[in-house]
């Protein structure tokens, strides 16, 4: 690391505890109320998109009803050029990131980038004194998510993870009644997501289309022949780029689970993980499990049962799976599961307690718990979520009281952790032991060896 880097850190550090000795945390509850933090056309402050395809124009959008776009980065010109055309037309238009911090008129960044890019423009951001929300997955390595959060922490930088299911009042509900004992003692959770199938393949190399730059789309990952199935919206069924429906729909529930659990700052200590790859490891195929069963035990807590509904099946740039064989799904989860989850149908998070069950997902909060709240409502001395119901908002307000976001990367990096470790497990092909507070895994070198990847030279992540 060069004495210039470590001294502009030391330098972002000291103004940020400025501002934070001067700006005491304000909250808002409406999205009316958090928008009116910037009155004046001065007073917005001035974005820079990185990644506008999908995703990225969605959460685009939101960015700019609280700032001014004044930059885009793409390594797609189609998709960068769309971007500016939609956002009035004025904005300087780059492929390389790298532009686009050094500009001192962009004071934050909307990180849509595919989940291999993600941590380091997020690092490089901070470092370069900009705010942040970004995508999720949050990171594609655990070591990763170590080095964003230190760096969040030297410099003192906003980074709102888009886990946006926190500033949802249903899952706010949820999380409430489960901390403040309304179904009892918690026992168990289950975390289930879609089945989302990753059949497809292989796919033949193309030459790659004159608007993209292939070379640095692939960033830190191997370097492979370009095929179209390798970049927009599928990028994440190829674990050299994301790790699948664990990590992509995976970070919003599981973040849900250990926010009932009170294990934000935690995890598991034994995961325990099975998957089926519908590809079976053939070249040039997607490559991620698309149905799998997690068993994960917290030490002094609750169970958590992490799988894909296999009732739920959905498509998304890729074949129909196939029906899952009785005997298959036996392997998959085992003798000791529940039936019910065997043929789950929905996604969400089911809490279950010595005292009653709540279930949610993006759909609405249900159990009897939920029932009683109009005749039984929480006390004032409650635990309480933090309020929330615009998470773009709660971004942009925390921008400027330099108060920390609802999904800050401290607690979104333990969400992904776990995520992770269900991935990892898979892959192994046998159970893990992990040490939270260490975050490794204990006395397992071969483990602790995919704590990270190797970067491809010029792409390293330096934080």
């Amino acid at each position: 690391m060069s004495k210039s880097r470590i001294s502009r850190r030391r330098f972002l550090q000291r103004s940020a505890e400025s501002s934070l000795a001067v700006a005491a945390p304000y909250w808002f509850s409406s999205q009316k109320s958090q928008a009116a933090g910037f009155q004046s056309a001065n007073d917005r402050p001035q974005v820079g998109l990185i990644g506008v395809g999908g995703r990225g124009m969605s959460i685009s959008k939101l960015a700019a009803q609280y700032g001014d776009v004044v930059a885009i980065c793409d390594v797609d010109l189609q998709h960068a050029e769309a971007a500016k055309a939609a956002f009035g037309g004025t904005a300087a238009v780059t492929q390389d990131y790298r532009q686009l911090l050094d500009r001192q008129d962009v004071d934050v960044i909307i990180n849509g980038t595919p989940d291999h890019w993600h941590t380091k423009i997020n690092v490089d951001a901070c470092l370069a004194g900009k705010d942040v929300y970004t995508e999720k997955p949050l990171t594609l390595t655990i070591d990763e998510g170590k080095i964003l959060r230190r760096v969040v922490a030297e410099t003192g930088r906003v980074v709102q993870t888009g886990t946006q299911q926190r500033s949802a009042k249903q899952f706010q509900t949820a999380v409430e009644l489960v901390r403040n004992g309304r179904i009892g003692k918690l026992q168990q959770v289950w975390v289930a997501l879609p089945w989302y199938s990753t059949k497809g393949g292989p796919f033949a190399a193309t030459a790659p289309p004159d608007s993209l730059d292939w070379n640095r789309y692939q960033g830190q990952a191997p370097e492979r022949e370009y095929c179209a199935q390798r970049t927009h919206k599928v990028f994440r069924w190829w674990y050299m780029y994301a790790g699948g429906i664990i990590t992509d729909w995976g970070n919003h529930h599981v973040d849900i689970a250990q926010w009932g659990m009170d294990r934000e700052l935690s995890g598991p200590t034994t995961i325990d993980a099975r998957g089926i790859f519908p590809n079976a490891g053939r070249a040039d195929c997607f490559d991620t499990p698309d149905r799998f069963f997690c068993r994960m035990h917290y030490a002094d807590g609750p169970e958590l049962l992490y799988f894909s509904a296999v009732n739920d099946k959905q498509v998304y740039g890729t074949e129909e799976g196939e029906p899952t064989p009785a005997e298959q799904l036996e392997w998959l989860f085992g003798r000791e599961c529940p039936d019910e989850i065997k043929t789950y149908d929905r996604n969400g998070i089911m809490f279950i307690g010595d005292a009653g069950r709540v279930f949610v997902n993006r759909s609405g909060v249900h159990g009897k718990a939920v029932e009683e709240l109009a005749d039984n409502p929480l006390p004032s001395d409650a635990w309480r979520a933090r309020p929330s119901d615009d998470h773009m908002g709660n971004f942009f307000q925390c921008v400027k009281t330099r108060a920390e976001p609802v999904a800050p990367v401290r607690v979104e990096h333990r969400t992904v952790t776990v995520c992770h470790l269900t991935n990892l497990s898979i892959r192994l092909g046998r159970p893990l032991t992990w040490d939270p507070a260490e975050e490794q895994f204990v006395g397992d070198d071969e483990a602790n060896g995919w704590l990270a990847r190797e970067q491809r030279e010029g792409y390293e992540i330096e934080g």
